[in-house]
């Protein structure tokens, strides 16, 4: 089964269309308006290998909070999708990842139970016009939509930059990992026996 699903979401303060496939080859087209995010965003499809299509309209006039968050939102609902019954998922996994004097590191569990603990002592406010608070905005969006739960914990850094890229690297690899099939896995990997 392929593991691709379209979304879009429409608000006052932001028009969204997301495209994903889980089993892509790291392909994207990002455009959120925000050049930042659309780095970041490429960070995730690059390390993940994920194709993704994000097309984003927002309220930038006002700053790029609601296009940051919605994105995010989105996102966890296409990836939610497209994951469908998450049968054979390896399920957990774990990246960490440096860039320089950065190191981050990226927790993950496909739970079916969004949570978000988020720990990251950005050296800066922003990174060129982007504020570095919306990293977290992002990564909450994310997991309330696609049902998952998400450590991140940038252990070290000088240059928020690097500190943020290290964040969005580390997440693309950890979220490759755990959305493999392990075909030693029978069924759903849970004693519940579903996610």
């Amino acid at each position: 089964m392929k593991r691709i699903a379209k979304v879009s979401r429409k608000t006052l303060e932001t028009n969204i269309s997301v495209e994903i496939n889980i089993d892509g080859s790291g392909k994207s087209i990002l455009n959120s308006g925000i050049g930042f995010l659309d780095h970041m965003l490429d960070q995730i499809s690059r390390h993940g290998l994920f194709d993704l299509t994000i097309e984003a309209k927002g309220d930038l006039h006002i700053d790029a909070h609601h296009t940051v968050e919605d994105i995010g939102i989105t996102l966890g609902q296409a990836f939610a999708k497209a994951m469908g019954d998450r049968i054979g998922i390896r399920r957990y996994a774990h990246a960490y990842v440096p860039l320089d004097e950065a190191l981050s590191r990226v927790v993950i569990d496909i739970s079916g139970r969004p949570g978000l603990v988020f720990d990251a002592q950005f050296t800066r406010a922003r990174v060129g016009e982007f504020d570095v608070d919306l990293i977290h905005e992002f990564f909450q969006g994310f997991v309330n939509h696609a049902n998952v739960t998400l450590h991140i914990d940038n252990i070290k850094g000088e240059n928020s930059h690097h500190q943020a890229e290290t964040i969005f690297k580390a997440f693309g690899r950890a979220l490759r990992v755990a959305v493999e099939i392990d075909e030693r896995v029978n069924g759903t990997p849970s004693t519940k026996g579903s996610l």
